[in-house]
């Protein structure tokens, strides 16, 4: 059995702006790295076998927020990036309703038909994740791990998780900066213990 701690990065100035970030990165707000060290509190009892963060400068300054004081080193991988948006990176939502209504409401409504013209599609960040997800199953069977990437990301680990189908890509909790999923992973499947989970900060600061 692997328990696998899955986090979001914090809050960055792009959140707070609306825009859409995927590759390109963007600054974590005073919020964001205050959560982050919230998490990290909350998270400091818990030995953690690896860490593995997105190399997206948002996702990487998280985790040394969240690991600061422990030893074991942050391994960045680059399957644990956003989804790649290609054109659409740095603009806001408002803009893209505007000018690319078509391709914006199929990412949201119908993401199993969504084409991108210049990024990935969800399926290429699927299998991308799954090829990591893989790895990290055989090489840290009966171990503990803490996983740092991205909200689109984790919620398509969540789909894999669930059994979902890509229609169903949206269905789940919504993943806030910092939120805490656990999932215990055996070789008969995995078992979503915590999703979304936002404890470590007050509830009204979410607002």
């Amino acid at each position: 059995m692997m328990i696998i701690y899955l986090t979001r990065h914090g809050e960055t100035e792009w959140n707070i702006q609306n825009r859409m970030q995927g590759w390109k990165d963007s600054p974590l707000t005073a919020k964001g790295q205050q959560y982050a060290e919230k998490l990290g509190h909350r998270l400091q009892s818990v030995a953690f076998r690896a860490v593995y963060s997105s190399p997206s400068e948002r996702a990487f300054q998280t985790a040394q927020l969240i690991c600061e004081g422990r030893t074991t080193p942050i391994r960045i991988d680059a399957r644990l990036k956003e989804i790649h948006m290609g054109e659409w990176e740095g603009k806001t939502h408002d803009f893209l309703k505007q000018n690319d209504l078509e391709a914006y409401t199929a990412f949201w409504e119908t993401p199993h038909l969504y084409t991108s013209k210049t990024g990935e599609g969800f399926d290429v960040l699927k299998n991308r994740l799954l090829e990591f997800l893989k790895e990290i199953q055989v090489n840290y069977q009966g171990e503990t791990i803490l996983i740092v990437t991205h909200g689109i990301a984790i919620k398509m680990l969540l789909s894999h998780f669930k059994g979902t189908g890509m229609e169903q890509l949206w269905t789940s909790s919504f993943i806030h900066g910092t939120s805490l999923t656990i999932v215990e992973s055996t070789d008969q499947g995995d078992l979503i213990l915590l999703e979304g989970d936002m404890t470590h900060v007050k509830q009204d600061a979410l607002s």
